[in-house]
């Protein structure tokens, strides 16, 4: 579990790596949705994702044994530019365990980092075993995507920002892959007042913590099929189920249709380019839009980490 000074140590360390990202007020999407939706544009980050936030934290609280040992990772992308990107500010060694099938944009960017770049399974969860058992052969540290309360603590600034920039939000809407974003949203904004909504968003095709969160327990479907790798979990994980399971205002799914038709949203109206999981949130106002009306809304833009082919397909649809 992870609270509100966790964060707040978290800041104090990354702020010197990084910069705060702007929550900006979207004019014309407010105007189409009936009600006021800020964008929060982790878009653009070094990485262009948010998780860069919790790779810098865990790099630098581990500095010492990671220069030592190295870093293995598994990652759809945006986790593995963050420990690369971690690592490469420290000088440790990094490797990151991809599944088949991530997009190329996402791989030369790890690379880029300085990172080693090893393919392995098809979902997530396959590259991540194999990842960990990589890390005990090589005796070097295994950074979890999700269960790894370090990472929380650095992704949890950006709702720090949101809540310093906007203190009067109705409503704060977060993608949920893993869950790191979500939980980062609840400790902060549930914190500094318990009437602030939080919503997550699942993908339909990878819809195992909506599932769990219906259920009270934890769920696994074995797949996830949709375009938005950065959702593409096929179960849900048990630290950020405990965390979440009773803070979280709702759950809504969305299709891969409703993804693509907010990162077109996004591009025209606001001049955003966002990935199918950075787009989630926009697309989960446009679902809930008769539920939000009259509100403020943060809509979390989590990553801009697209193929060049895909963004053509979404503007020429």
């Amino acid at each position: 579990m992870i609270g509100l000074r966790d964060v707040l140590r978290a800041k104090k360390e990354i702020s010197k790596y990084l910069s705060r990202t702007p929550l900006v007020y979207a004019r014309n999407i407010s105007e189409l949705m009936n009600c006021d939706v800020y964008l929060k544009l982790e878009n653009l980050q070094p990485t262009k994702a948010f998780k860069v936030r919790g790779g810098v934290y865990f790099a630098l609280l581990r500095r010492g044994e990671a220069q030592k040992r190295g870093l293995v990772a598994a990652s759809t992308g945006n986790h593995g530019q963050s420990i690369a990107y971690g690592g490469n500010l420290i000088g440790a060694d990094v490797i990151i365990a991809m599944p088949h099938g991530v997009p190329e944009v996402k791989i030369k960017r790890v690379k880029d980092l300085g990172a080693k770049v090893i393919f392995h399974g098809e979902v997530y969860e396959e590259a991540s075993d194999y990842a960990e058992r990589l890390a005990k052969e090589k005796g070097m540290i295994f950074v979890h995507g999700v269960n790894e309360p370090l990472l929380y603590a650095g992704v949890g600034t950006m709702h720090l920002e949101n809540l310093e920039d906007l203190p009067d939000v109705d409503v704060i809407i977060n993608p949920i892959g893993g869950g790191s974003g979500a939980v980062g949203a609840v400790t902060v904004a549930k914190t500094m007042d318990s009437s602030i909504k939080v919503i997550g968003v699942q993908a339909e095709g990878a819809k195992s913590f909506y599932l769990s969160w219906k259920s009270g327990k934890l769920v696994s479907t074995g797949r996830a099929d949709t375009i938005a790798e950065g959702l593409a979990t096929s179960k849900a994980y048990e630290l950020p189920f405990s965390i979440l399971k009773d803070k979280l205002d709702d759950v809504v799914l969305v299709s891969d249709d409703e993804i693509r038709k907010a990162m077109k949203v996004l591009l025209e109206e606001e001049g955003q380019v966002a990935e199918p999981s950075g787009a989630a949130a926009m697309a989960a106002v446009t679902k809930m839009k008769e539920n939000l009306r009259g509100k403020k809304v943060i809509a979390m833009i989590t990553g801009g980490n697209v193929d060049p082919s895909m963004l053509k397909e979404v503007i020429e649809s």
